[in-house]
């Protein structure tokens, strides 16, 4: 016997299971249940080029970024984001891994060459020095900021995220 429909749902997919637990949200989108975060949002969110993408669409300054994948020619990617340090990123990475500060070009080459060999897809980004590890994570409902936050890096580490242990403060 059925249970019928839900009247809404409240998705909490672990990253590692983005592509089926979207496909399952989007099941209950398609019979009509209410989905506090929708399937596209999720996919949008943990896609870091998609995300780079529609924040500048919508007016958003963000750090110079080129995308690599297993066939890009590596120095010219390299090339086109300009001058080191450069942060690489692998697309699918989260909580800080698989992100790598290159300080010289050198570096950035034999990191986008180890990045190759696992054919994997790649950001590559100008290092905001000024933020010194230091970044603000904004909630926007509709056009209205509803909460934020600022995240500091540990002392010596350029990547401010929570599971590296940076700071986090209410703002």
């Amino acid at each position: 016997e059925s249970l019928g429909k839900p009247d809404a749902v409240i998705p909490r997919i672990g990253a590692s299971n983005t592509f089926y637990g979207t496909a399952v949200i989007k099941q209950f989108e398609m019979m009509g249940a209410y989905c506090v975060n929708p399937s596209l949002a999720i996919s949008n969110s943990r896609d870091k080029l998609r995300s780079l993408q529609i924040l500048t669409q919508h007016g958003i300054d963000m750090p110079i970024t080129g995308y690599a994948s297993h066939t890009m020619d590596i120095q010219d990617v390299i090339e086109k984001v300009g001058k080191t340090p450069l942060i690489m990123k692998l697309l699918q990475g989260t909580q800080g891994n698989g992100m790598v500060l290159a300080e010289t070009m050198k570096a950035a080459e034999s990191v986008m060459s180890a990045f190759k060999q696992v054919d994997a897809d790649i950001l590559v980004q100008e290092f905001i020095k000024e933020s010194s590890g230091i970044d603000i994570r904004v909630i926007v409902v509709g056009n209205k900021v509803v909460a934020a936050m600022q995240r500091v890096a540990p002392s010596g580490e350029f990547r401010s995220n929570v599971h590296r242990g940076a700071a986090t403060k209410h703002i």
